[in-house]
């Protein structure tokens, strides 16, 4: 299997294990504002790649974790008057909720930063140890200047990392900080935030060492594949990268670095920020699930996505298509050979989990399907072979 790493740049050939489980950990949701088409675009991605790792006779071990310790998750609380883990506690069971109608398998494990800070502790300490970060005040930085290849995922030049980190929360005024771009291990809290005890005092544990301590606690210090939206290249997954390699000396963490794209609404990006999103939920009371997964999935995973609200219907006739086809009576002639179809298919799952050329193909097999029934021959074989193909792919067919 052909997969495209972030880190590298190119596409490496991915190996199932036989030996143990893949591991795979993805960043899951600051949980304030769910579950949006961006979210769930994300989410189905690696609910394939799950599939078919499966399908291919793989153990998968799955980490998606919830930050529900986050300056946006307070901030909203804030806004709306009521208590933080109250906030959180309502958006998880929506994500929760919408996965589901999605039909997305829950993960192995599903931790909340709130419930880790203890694995977060020793990680921190063993940098101050190892001289990677330093502490000031009650708060622990970890120093860029230590790590050589810092950001090198991101591939850019210091005043553009810069530039970014400072557009997704890095305060570079921070007179603490030795340098703009160190980043935030351990902070103290404001009075109206959650705190826990640490060597350093109250406070909470910053973004990024989260996810270095979930994927170390629950996969390993060193994983198959770390995966994420587009937009988390840099800050946070360059982050990760420079704290868990730097604490345990082992590399690489990932393996395999992959990125979703972006999804736009009209043209526009979709975010929080600009208040444009399309949530599951409304669009689960419009579309079958299927049309929906056929939709996020009609575009390559890697590319920018495009969400326009009235094409999602054109979408519910291909999933229709199938359910039709598995559904007809067989006859006695001649039987359908698809085996070719699902050579393809499988050699483009192979080709970095290209599903738009998947898709077509399952829906040409599901066209044989429908002739062939026409003409009374024997779709038995054929109907098992794509609802085999479309339950890999994650379709309810109900």
């Amino acid at each position: 299997m052909q997969l495209f790493s972030t880190l590298s740049r190119t596409r490496e050939t991915f190996t199932i294990p036989t030996d143990r489980p893949v591991t795979l950990y993805v960043c899951g949701v600051t949980p304030y504002d769910t579950t949006h088409m961006g979210h769930a675009r994300t989410f189905i991605v690696f609910d394939v790649l799950v599939r078919y790792l499966q399908w291919q006779g793989a153990t998968v071990r799955y980490c998606q974790n919830v930050t529900d310790v986050d300056d946006p998750l307070f901030e909203r609380a804030r806004r709306d008057g009521v208590r933080w883990d109250e906030l959180a506690e309502r958006q998880i069971a929506q994500l929760r909720a919408d996965c589901a109608g999605l039909n997305i398998l829950p993960p192995t494990f599903f931790p909340r930063v709130s419930e880790e800070v203890g694995a977060m502790i020793p990680i921190i300490e063993r940098l101050i140890e190892l001289g990677h970060a330093y502490v000031v005040d009650g708060n622990v930085y970890f120093s860029i200047q230590t790590d050589p290849d810092f950001g090198r995922m991101a591939r850019m030049g210091y005043d553009e990392l810069l530039a970014i980190a400072n557009q997704r929360g890095n305060n570079p005024a921070d007179p603490n900080k030795r340098d703009p771009l160190d980043f935030v291990l351990w902070q103290r809290g404001n009075p109206d935030e959650p705190k826990w005890e640490s060597p350093w005092g109250l406070g909470r544990p910053g973004w990024h060492i989260e996810c270095s301590a979930m994927s170390q606690r629950y996969l390993g210090e060193q994983i198959d594949i770390h995966g994420g939206g587009a937009d988390l290249i840099f800050p946070h997954h360059s982050c990760e990268i420079a704290q868990s390699e730097s604490a345990t000396g082992k590399r690489p963490f990932a393996r395999f670095w992959m990125h979703v794209g972006l999804v736009w609404l009209d043209g526009e990006k979709m975010s929080k920020s600009l208040g444009n999103l399309v949530f599951v939920r409304d669009v689960l009371q419009i579309h079958h699930p299927d049309a929906i997964r056929w939709y996020l999935l009609s575009e390559h995973y890697r590319e920018e996505f495009d969400y326009r609200r009235e094409a999602v219907g054109r979408y519910e006739q291909y999933a229709a298509d199938v359910r039709n086809a598995l559904s007809l009576p067989s006859g006695t002639h001649s039987p359908l050979d698809l085996s070719r179809g699902c050579n393809d298919v499988i050699a483009e799952m192979n080709n970095d989990l290209n599903t738009p050329a998947v898709l077509a193909t399952l829906h040409a097999m599901a066209g044989l399907i429908i002739d062939a029934a026409e003409e009374g021959r024997d779709v038995s074989a054929a109907q098992a072979t794509v609802r085999d193909l479309a339950l890999m792919l994650g379709f309810t067919l109900r």
